[in-house]
């Protein structure tokens, strides 16, 4: 399975870039809202095995692995569609996997630690 793994930092990006730009007529309206729905992700799916290795490349530790049988209701792969988000607001988010992970598991140390103490 392959999925699309975004940094928090990028959909932060991303949404202060649209919510600093509200869409102008003909746009979408609903009462006096103008809006306009973009995806905001990393539009790069990663299989699940690729992402489970990250974490435990960063974590030193061996994931334990219990596979199941794919449910019915999934799909194979899902990803962001980021063309409309780069055509108005010339934005991708771009922080690799590796990067977003290893960043992630350093800031989830220190809080747990922090939380600790």
């Amino acid at each position: 399975m392959r999925r699309d793994f975004t940094y928090i930092d990028d959909i932060v990006e991303g949404v202060i870039r649209v919510n600093d730009q509200p869409p102008e007529p003909p746009d979408t309206y609903f009462g006096d809202a103008p809006f306009r729905v973009y995806n905001i992700g990393n539009d790069e799916p990663v299989e699940l095995d690729v992402l489970i290795e990250t974490l435990e490349k960063y974590l030193g530790k061996k994931a334990i692995r219990n596979l199941k049988k794919m449910h019915p209701a999934d799909v194979l792969e899902s990803h962001a569609d980021t063309s409309d988000l780069q055509k108005y607001f010339g934005f991708k988010p771009h922080t690799p996997l590796d990067v977003g992970v290893e960043r992630f598991v350093m800031w989830y140390k220190k809080f747990t630690c922090e939380r600790n103490l």
